[in-house]
């Protein structure tokens, strides 16, 4: 998610436009090496031109794009009607290029001063191109329509006066009403027994299956909707009425993250999907409706009946549907035990699950059973949830020095700091101020920054609390700063990405705030310290980028490895996504370099542990392989309001079989529709549920016992994530499990800068933060 100045304005390419070539201002083309470059990477070498303020560089790509490409384009638009889905969206390259193009065109212009040239080339980017998209490298689409409206607004007003929008719902936005499911036809058995049904075949391997032999029997046993009683629905007088309504018109998707959960679930109950997706997102409204004994059902017919389903997230990678579904049953057991159920032994393990070719997939398969309590069995789990494990003695030790690990006899792992236990109650903190972008190259060091000259650093020592929320600091609202607030928030770890550019204020975060740091090194993640252009990105196998890295990891580690605040150290961001780099192509090559760089700091520091930053569990079984110098495995996971789920520690532990942390998780402060209260108590609920998630599953707990912690993201709202960083953006970022279906990548702070006009100082606490409070201090 966290991105460096080295990372120029949203790199890739997706977008559309037409344009004629401006006369005067190309370069020849030998000059230029431009043979055989297809849209796209005239596209990058145009981004990479501009983010170098070469505009005759730029344009001449731009225009380039557009002579070659601008009839393609055309064709393209024309044959659409709204915005393709992102798994097809590469048929349409020209569209976006050229767009694309017009885009990067109007913004050359506005950087020298020309608004009225760069008013005309956005508008043709709005009016000629209305569907073109751009990828961004943080890794989601944009609209270049929308962003060229937001930069001629920008272009309109003072460049340097911060405005926050007022909430506005997204065009298209609809809204329905707030309606919670009545069953026509629960089903006759709250935990069915399916053995009564049909039978098990080849429980625990990959020729799982379940054979019906009763079908009308299991049918009236599960109820409305859930498989196979797939038809009472139509006899739901409540269906009916919806559908007389008008209430079911329409896409099923379009239904997923509405207040409409009775025309959510009879949609869903009859969408054109796999039927294990469709068992999903019936369940997922039975829940959110409170039916929690039929909403256990729904998901529990999927590990039974599907246990091989598969869907695709946003950046159209696998989903296991099976696996979460059994996440979701064993959230539910743990936080309503008043159903008074267990699920025993329901596991689904997918061999070769790590990459993102199915093909390969095997899926071992072991449906478990849900089950009543009985007396006795609720004594025992009571017992089993308030109190802690037993550990046993330590049998194993990773590092001898100041931080080290010790695993115990029932296998769990503890991070130790001088021989104490230390769990990471960490936060991303990176205070931006409003205006400034390193999009733009703008963007100042916050540990050198000192706006009100009084000789302080600002976010860490002069932020003040906007107690009543009316963006002016009155008279008791005195300067307590950031450092300050995070201690009382119970924290004890900033994960600094790259490098830190000011020892003497992190000694004193650390001696006086008794906060450490993860001190990180990108490792070519956005081209950082490897040397590499954008365009080419870094190279895993190529000895010069080898070369640069390791002497920016080695420069890392020889200027902080004595200073007491450093708690471990970090290689990397996601690297494993590919971003300006190949080791999403290559990733073995990247895992060894790892390793090489792991090995090197241990040759240099044997007091300090040494982690990978990576993409949730993408190439974990690679991963694990190939780097035996790396201790600790840190993963940046948005999973959503559920936690992490048993899968994923489960998964770690049996891969990768050392420590994990998660080194990013975060949930935005803002919902389409929605006013700031509701969104901030959906913020705070998740959030919640994510720390109580990775505390389950730490050493001397019941879960897996191998998480050491983890890294909120973030501290405070950055305003510069969606391109306009004097104004407070709503637009959706990309798809995914957060209250209201979308990322919202400029709110995902537990405090609000508020209108902007104080930053960097002003710091309004939303609930997330109190909720942490007291969570970390207990």
């Amino acid at each position: 998610m966290m991105l460096n100045k080295g990372c120029k304005r949203l790199l890739g390419a997706a977008l559309i436009a037409l344009f004629v070539l401006y006369p005067g201002r190309h370069a020849q083309s030998e000059e230029m090496g431009d043979a055989n470059l297809s849209p796209k990477d005239m596209i990058v070498r145009a981004w990479e031109a501009w983010g170098a303020k070469n505009y005759e560089k730029t344009f001449y790509w731009t225009d380039k794009c557009i002579g070659e490409y601008s009839e393609e384009a055309k064709k393209e638009q024309a044959s659409l009607s709204d915005f393709p889905p992102t798994d097809i969206i590469d048929q349409y390259e020209a569209l976006n290029a050229v767009g694309t193009s017009f885009f990067i065109q109007g913004e050359a212009y506005l950087s020298q001063g020309k608004i009225e040239e760069a008013k005309k080339a956005f508008g043709i980017a709005i009016k000629d191109y209305s569907f073109a998209q751009n990828w961004d490298p943080r890794g989601w689409y944009w609209s270049v329509k929308e962003k060229s409206q937001a930069s001629i607004e920008k272009s309109e007003k003072k460049p340097d006066v911060a405005e926050e929008k007022s909430p506005k719902p997204t065009p298209g936005f609809k809204k329905r009403p707030s309606t919670t499911i009545t069953l026509y036809d629960p089903g006759k058995e709250a935990i069915v027994d399916y053995k009564r049904y049909g039978y098990f075949k080849n429980v625990g391997t990959d020729k799982y299956a379940y054979i019906i032999k009763d079908q009308e029997g299991l049918s009236q046993a599960v109820g409305e909707a859930i498989h196979p009683n797939t038809s009472s629905v139509n006899w739901d007088p409540r269906y009916k009425k919806a559908k007389d309504e008008g209430r079911l018109e329409g896409n099923h998707w379009d239904f997923v993250n509405t207040d409409d959960l009775e025309a959510n679930f009879y949609k869903w109950s009859s969408a054109p999907e796999p039927p294990g997706l469709r068992l999903f997102y019936i369940g997922l409204n039975l829940e959110k409706s409170g039916l929690l004994t039929q909403a256990i059902k729904a998901y529990y017919a999927i590990v039974v009946n599907f246990p091989k389903s598969v869907g695709w997230t946003y950046f159209r990678t696998p989903w296991y549907i099976a696996q979460v579904a059994c996440d979701r049953i064993d959230f539910l057991l743990r936080h309503h035990p008043e159903l008074e159920m267990e699920m025993i032994g329901a596991k689904v393990k997918i061999e070769n699950g790590f990459d993102n070719d199915i093909a390969n997939d095997r899926f071992i398969v072991t449906p478990g059973e849900i089950k009543k309590l009985n007396f006795f069995d609720k004594i025992k789990k009571t017992l089993f949830n308030v109190k802690r494990v037993k550990t046993g003695k330590v049998i194993k030790q990773i590092g001898d020095g100041k931080v080290d690990f010790v695993k115990y006899e029932n296998g769990q792992w503890q991070l130790r700091v001088e021989g104490r236990p230390y769990i990471i109650k960490g936060v991303a903190y990176s205070p931006g101020k409003t205006g400034q972008s390193p999009d733009e190259g703008t963007m100042e060091d916050w540990m050198q920054a000192d706006y009100n000259k009084n000789g302080k650093i600002d976010g860490p020592y002069d932020a003040w609390m906007d107690k009543n929320l009316n963006n002016t600091q009155d008279p008791d609202e005195k300067a307590v700063g950031d450092f300050q607030l995070l201690k009382e928030m119970g924290c004890n770890t900033i994960r600094l990405y790259h490098h830190a550019s000011n020892k003497e204020l992190l000694k004193e975060l650390y001696q006086r705030y008794g906060i450490m740091v993860i001190m990180g090194d990108l490792l070519g993640a956005y081209t950082v310290g490897s040397g590499a252009g954008w365009y080419e990105g870094t190279d895993y196998a190529n000895p010069e980028h080898k070369k640069n890295m390791l002497e920016s990891v080695k420069k890392m580690v020889e200027e902080f490895k004595d200073e007491p605040y450093v708690l471990f150290w970090m290689l990397g961001n996601e690297n494993n996504y590919g971003v300006a780099n190949n080791a999403k192509r290559n990733p073995r090559v990247y895992y060894e370099f790892v390793n090489e760089a792991a090995s090197m700091i241990k040759s240099m520091d044997r007091d300090h542990p040494v982690g990978i930053c990576n993409g949730d569990l993408t190439f974990l079984d690679i991963c694990s392989s190939l780097v035996p110098s790396v201790d600790i495995y840190g993963s940046n996971t948005y999973r959503g309001k559920y936690g992490f789920g048993a899968s994923f520690w489960e998964n770690v532990k049996d891969t990768w079989g050392k420590p994990v942390m998660i080194t990013e998780y975060g949930c935005p402060a803002y919902m389409e529709g929605k006013s700031g209260k509701v969104a901030q108590e959906a913020q705070a609920e998740y959030l919640k549920n994510a720390w109580q998630d990775i505390a389950y599953n730490s050493a001397g707990s019941p879960g897996a016992g191998n998480s050491i912690g983890g890294m909120l993201f973030e501290w405070v709202d950055e305003w510069w994530k969606a391109y306009e960083p004097s104004v407070h953006d709503t637009k959706r970022n990309w798809s995914g499990p957060f209250p209201d279906g979308w990322n919202y990548e400029e709110w995902l702070g537990v405090c609000s800068q508020g209108d902007g006009k104080s930053s960097p100082f002003l710091r309004q606490l939303r609930k997330a933060y109190f909720t942490y409070k007291e969570m970390w201090n207990k």
